[in-house]
């Protein structure tokens, strides 16, 4: 199974602790790509170790430094979220299908079934997260002009059909969108991503594979109270610690952040 990540250095434990909990619950064997453009030789050497301990392979792809020069960046919305975009370009041509993840998710469950889905007429495969009443949805179709969209889709886990994407997506058509959006781009990545290619992404069910942890009260109350606690530990695959809230901060003492707490400091320790 191919896996992609895009991080810059201060992502390094995030992507281990991401990392521990897929080998964990995975007996698979895993090619792990992963886009950069500032991990240290020393950083690199170290995941090697890491990815071989659980017998997986390692593939550093440096992300030339131009690429994404001109695109809106913060401290939160860092260059290195729009890697995605185009990993295409970098991957070899043999990588047919590879499942794209956030380094801020944890992975519960087996990801077979995800990553064998069939999007043999999408581009991509991903979520969009719940609402109440629908307006968030509504606003973003109108703020981008997607109203052919079944949702906004979140970018955090993108299942590519890499052969479908290497004929339609291109760079000039990414940049030419940035530039013409740069000042309307909330969230920059995404919105490049819903504005041009949503129609042509195939819709997941979030609470499986993209479970945001903020709205387990939203996604209870949608469910009926099925979606427990229990339940997520049983079918839910990935949590997704969406927000500037993260997991890590010593501070976040909420029931999902001690879960990853959990994860984060068994995989240091390797």
């Amino acid at each position: 199974m191919n896996l992609l990540f895009a991080i810059n250095s201060t992502f390094f434990n995030q992507l281990k602790t991401t990392l521990y909990s897929i080998f964990e619950n995975n007996s698979h064997t895993f090619d792990i790509y992963v886009l950069n453009n500032d991990l240290t030789a020393d950083q690199i050497s170290e995941l090697e170790r890491f990815c071989t301990r659980f017998d997986a392979q390692l593939y550093p792809v440096n992300v030339p430094a131009d690429w994404f020069a001109d695109a809106p960046v913060s401290k939160r919305y860092p260059e290195t979220i729009y890697y995605r975009l185009l990993a295409h370009s970098l991957l070899p041509q043999e990588v047919t299908r590879i499942l794209y993840l956030d380094a801020d998710i944890l992975c519960i469950n087996s990801l077979a079934k995800i990553y064998q889905t069939d999007v043999s007429d999408y581009l991509y495969a991903a979520c969009y997260h719940p609402s109440v009443t629908g307006v968030t949805d509504t606003v973003n179709k109108i703020r981008l002009g997607t109203y052919e969209n079944k949702g906004y889709y979140n970018s955090g886990v993108l299942l590519m059909n890499l052969e479908n994407i290497r004929r339609t997506v291109f760079k000039e058509d990414v940049y030419r969108y940035i530039a013409d959006n740069a000042l309307t781009l909330l969230l920059p990545d995404q919105d490049v991503l819903n504005g041009l290619y949503g129609k042509d992404t195939l819709p997941l069910t979030d609470t499986l594979y993209n479970y945001d942890v903020r709205y387990y009260t939203i996604y209870k109350m949608l469910s009926e109270g099925e979606a427990t606690l229990d339940w997520i530990m049983e079918h839910t695959v990935f949590l997704h610690y969406c927000g500037k809230n993260k997991p890590w901060q010593p501070k976040n003492t909420s029931k999902f952040a001690v879960l990853y707490k959990h994860y984060r400091q068994k995989a240091l320790r390797i």
